[in-house]
């Protein structure tokens, strides 16, 4: 059985890497909503901190919510742990301690991308070349995952760098998905129009999903596909029901290997359920904010879960 420490390693190491994407993702949200805006910028960018969790670190940064306080508060400050640096260098840090569990190919592009994001955001990013950093960030993370997912052997180390994946990618998706309805659009009169869709399209854009939606629904932007795209469809790769199928999965085989059933697997059973058998129109009657609330409480348990099962110290 693999010693919990060396789960912890690596469940952590999967979810700094995905948050140091996951980061860049949102601020690419962020970027691309603030380009619609219609009210003050400054509550586009406020929504952004408080769904990325942070404004309480923020506010004791910073006393203005803009692109430039907010995008460096994302990426390059140190006292925020959740910010692109912070994760790259905490995964960093935690796939050096569990170096034996992995291939060389996937430490040493852990490594190279530590080495290369550190060259990146050494300075302080012009707005201009904010597009060009974000894409550089998900690019390095891409390689880290390549390079993870064709060399490891499917055992128990794989299954739990995959759950720590698949954990800090719910919460992200929904984070986005939140930073659209988070501020709401000036008028319930914008609801439907060109600058709604617009919204709804960079909020696809910023999970790579522009396309794939496309080959779906045919390029017909409406809310409630996107978010029914974004949640429940298990074949889009960033969706809640996706990463809940993995999440399944992963704890079927560490199961399988243990020949032991813990709390956390009925936990992600039973959300796993609720996006199987849930719809769109629930969740929008229900309320999509409080709907999306509840599911980053719920996977946040989810996690505290597997810590304890797994006895991760």
């Amino acid at each position: 059985m693999l010693l919990g420490r060396t789960a912890n390693g690596l469940y952590w190491m999967s979810r700094y890497i995905e948050r140091a994407e996951n980061m860049a993702r949102l601020l690419d949200a962020g970027l691309r909503l603030a380009l619609t805006q219609t009210t003050s910028s400054a509550e586009e960018w406020t929504s952004l901190v408080i769904s990325a969790g942070a404004e309480n670190a923020f506010r004791a940064r910073h006393t203005e919510f803009t692109s430039t306080t907010v995008s460096d508060f994302l990426l390059r400050d140190r006292t925020n742990p959740s910010s692109v640096i912070s994760s790259i260098e905490t995964a960093r840090m935690n796939g050096r301690m569990v170096r034996t569990a992995l291939t060389r190919e996937a430490w040493e592009s852990l490594n190279e991308a530590w080495m290369s994001l550190k060259r990146l955001l050494a300075a302080p990013i012009d707005e201009r070349d904010l597009p060009h950093v974000l894409d550089a960030i998900k690019r390095e993370a891409a390689l880290i995952r390549g390079a993870f997912i064709g060399t490891m052997l499917r055992n128990e180390i794989f299954y739990f760098a995959q759950l720590g994946t698949l954990v800090e990618r719910a919460d992200n998706t929904a984070r986005i998905l939140d930073v659209k309805y988070y501020v709401l659009l000036p008028s319930v009169h914008w609801v439907g129009s060109s600058l709604d869709n617009y919204q709804w399209e960079s909020i696809l854009r910023s999970v790579s999903a522009h396309r794939s939606y496309r080959w779906v629904y045919e390029a017909d932007y409406k809310p409630t596909n996107i978010a029914d795209y974004l949640i429940l469809d298990p074949r889009m790769p960033r969706s809640l029901a996706f990463c809940y199928r993995g999440i399944t999965e992963s704890l079927r085989m560490l199961s399988d290997d243990y020949g032991a059933r813990h709390p956390s697997h009925d936990i992600a059973e039973r959300t796993m359920e609720r996006l199987c058998v849930g719809s769109i129109k629930e969740i929008f009657d229900y309320g999509l904010h409080e709907y999306l609330d509840g599911f980053i409480a719920d996977n946040a348990r989810f996690g505290a879960a597997v810590a304890e099962n797994y006895r991760f110290y």
